[in-house]
């Protein structure tokens, strides 16, 4: 039966990380993933959370093996067009509350912006 190092090892394959890329991520050293992966200790809550955030892996699946390995959820979209666009909070924030608009709001808003910006760049 798989335990959790098993998992954390096949997720570090799947992503193709060295234990150290892997654990400098998440903050651990290159003989503690050893360890996690060959099942000799097991990793904290805090660093199960942090392989989650990081990695945007299912909670479930690295605890328990059940469900995807991966989630694919509206924030880590917008954590990754954060991280390449160099967005600060407030600018993924208000891209949150703007898809929260209904569309004829959105709409009104788009146009407000148009207007603002045709006006400043004439």
């Amino acid at each position: 039966m798989q335990q959790i190092g098993d998992r954390i090892y096949y997720l570090r394959k799947e992503l193709n990380l060295s234990q150290e890329a892997f654990g400098n991520k998440i903050g651990i050293k290159k003989s503690s993933m050893s360890s996690i992966e060959k099942n000799k200790s097991n990793p904290s809550e805090q660093t199960i959370k942090f392989i989650c955030k990081e990695f945007n892996v299912n909670y479930s699946w690295l605890i328990n093996g059940t469900g995807e390995i991966f989630l694919e959820t509206e924030d880590a979209l917008l954590d990754a067009l954060a991280e390449e666009y160099g967005l600060s909070e407030i600018h993924v924030r208000m891209i949150k509350e703007f898809l929260k608009l209904e569309d004829h709001d959105k709409d009104v808003f788009v146009k407000y912006l148009e207007n603002v910006f045709l006006k400043n760049g004439e």
